[in-house]
């Protein structure tokens, strides 16, 4: 059976599939490279660069191009939440001082203020207790994306591959601590997840287009609800559950399903 085609090194460690690595000039791979970018019928983990130019030749990707265009950009995830009606927490972006000076007005303290882009792993999330947070949360941004504050000390991250929810563990917040992320303090419990919150996740990443993604979803007031979606999550969770991811994605591949 002739090997997948992988840019990124996601899948390197998988048997059927043969990575290339990521290039900055396209003209830097092989003759012989090149020719297999071009022949393949689906390309795996293109990364940012290449997603758009390869979805512009009509290249079969995964993830998508959709998933692609949506990785660390917490503004276009809000959207695309609020015109497809999925349920997160109130959330609103503000440019510039002007907007700005509104925000005491639309959310009380505390509140959640973020770093829109690029952020990951927890990082540039802030709890804003005071009116002197936020100015100097302001000062830092030129889009200040604030969220209202929901008093939780754990999430739910469940891993969405293609069209299944793979893996499904809580996320517990360390004490004293209101995030929940990994590299934040937080634990991973194996508990058993509700199946609402994993139908969520899984409707969620089908209608924004999203094949591979860590969703990470809250209850709250007996609801479920979305934080946001994460392109480039660990593995520490499939680690602890004594599941080989590698092995994974191998037979999903394998199988056609990605």
């Amino acid at each position: 059976m002739p090997q997948a085609i992988a840019l990124e090194k996601r899948l390197r460690r998988c048997r059927n599939v043969r990575t290339l690595g990521v290039r900055s000039n396209f003209c830097d791979y092989t003759l012989e490279e090149r020719q297999v970018i071009l022949a393949a019928p689906k390309i795996y983990y293109p990364s940012v660069f290449y997603a758009d130019l390869l979805d512009a030749m009509g290249k079969s990707l995964f993830p998508s191009y959709h998933t692609y265009k949506c990785v660390q950009d917490k503004i276009k995830q809000t959207a695309l939440f609020d015109l497809l009606d999925i349920p997160h927490p109130r959330t609103r972006v503000y440019y510039g001082k002007h907007q700005m000076g509104r925000i005491p007005s639309d959310f009380s303290f505390p509140m959640v203020a973020k770093v829109a882009r690029g952020s990951a792993l927890g990082k540039g999330v802030f709890l804003i207790r005071t009116p002197e947070e936020l100015t100097a949360y302001c000062r830092q941004t030129r889009a200040a994306y604030i969220q209202e504050y929901l008093p939780l000390d754990r999430d739910i991250r469940v891993v969405v591959i293609g069209r299944r929810a793979v893996h499904a563990y809580w996320r517990v917040a360390s004490p004293g601590e209101f995030r929940s992320n990994l590299a934040a303090g937080g634990q991973i419990r194996l508990d058993a997840v509700p199946e609402a919150a994993i139908a969520l996740a899984r409707r969620t990443a089908r209608r924004c287009g999203w094949t591979d993604v860590g969703m990470d979803i809250y209850q709250h007031e007996g609801r479920f609800g979305v934080f946001e979606a994460n392109m480039k999550y660990g593995k520490e969770g499939f680690r602890e559950a004594g599941i080989d991811y590698d092995r994974l994605m191998e037979d999903m591949i394998a199988n056609g399903e990605i």
